[in-house]
């Protein structure tokens, strides 16, 4: 299996084209067939079905497609690595990050690092923990901001030293938006929108699930999201209550919604992350060196 049949094979897929795919790779029409076809014969398995416009992956096809992705990603990150070696000062360094505001202080240290070594790239990739931390395992990033929960065992970490607050995100008409707090009581019959990440029970200490305690199961969940901006877009058309961190969304101009805590607070900490025993390459190590210098408590 060569790299350069993978790249073939995830155009073909994103693509949904074998004749398109062609065209953007440079490479005829059966030429790109049979490469297909010998991909399938190595792996044993079909991977698409072919339609008479277009070509739909098979759950075969769908593994590998993950899994491809992966690879050409580790692949590019290696091939970056050993071009930074020739000059400690250019490289790239890849962070996975949730919706948090306490992004601005990685993007400081970002900052500061650009300004002494220019030729230093960021690269930033969203999702929730459970997918960034697979990626963080895998060596595709090098750090992963991750907002409590997450487990801290797995890794070596530094906490940022500040707090996201959890509340609810409703419409600035809405007869609830004139406190400034929200209870139980206050939610507990509302269509709630709430976080997949921040409910997970595989979690020994989950905050969030702490605040509802037993009246978490009477909760009606209207339902989840991965991005707070989804979930509120889906609140300003009134489908429900976001339930969600501070100062993602409301801040912004003229945003019809408004952000009003739990009552009680219920604050989370945020960790940057990496793998313990993790080979860093020269920008990384610069980064994190920086991260140190402020931040004494790992």
């Amino acid at each position: 299996m060569e790299i350069r049949v993978l790249k073939y094979f995830l155009a073909v897929a994103e693509l949904g084209s074998i004749t398109k795919a062609a065209n953007s790779m440079h490479l005829t029409q059966p030429t790109l067939s049979r490469q297909l076809q010998d991909l399938e014969n190595e792996f044993g398995q079909k991977l698409f079905v072919r339609g008479s416009k277009n070509i739909i992956l098979t759950p075969e096809g769908m593994i590998l497609r993950k899994r491809a992705k992966e690879i050409i990603e580790l692949v590019e990150k290696a091939e970056n690595e050993f071009s930074s070696i020739k000059d400690e000062t250019a490289g790239d360094i890849f962070i996975g990050a949730g919706e948090t505001k306490t992004i601005k202080i990685i993007a400081d240290f970002m900052k500061i690092l650009q300004n002494n070594y220019p030729k230093i790239k960021f690269h930033i990739v969203s999702g929730d923990s459970e997918d960034l931390s697979e990626k963080l395992d895998k060596g595709i990033l090098d750090f992963c901001i991750f907002i409590e929960p997450f487990i801290p065992d797995k890794y070596n970490y530094i906490n940022l030293g500040e707090k996201d607050t959890w509340g609810i995100l409703l419409r600035q008409d809405d007869p609830l938006a004139k406190k400034k707090s929200i209870n139980i009581d206050d939610i507990i019959n509302l269509p709630i929108l709430i976080s997949r990440q921040a409910i997970k029970k595989t979690f020994d200490n989950n905050p969030v699930l702490n605040w509802f305690g037993e009246n978490f199961e009477k909760l009606n969940i209207a339902g989840t999201y991965n991005l707070l901006y989804n979930a509120a877009i889906m609140t300003e058309n009134k489908i429900g209550y976001a339930l969600g961190l501070d100062r993602l969304i409301a801040d912004t101009l003229n945003s019809p919604l408004i952000f009003i805590p739990l009552e009680p607070k219920l604050e989370v900490s945020v960790s940057i992350a990496w793998k313990k025993n993790q080979v860093f390459s020269k920008p990384a190590k610069l980064f994190l060196k920086e991260l140190q210098s402020k931040f004494n408590d790992i």
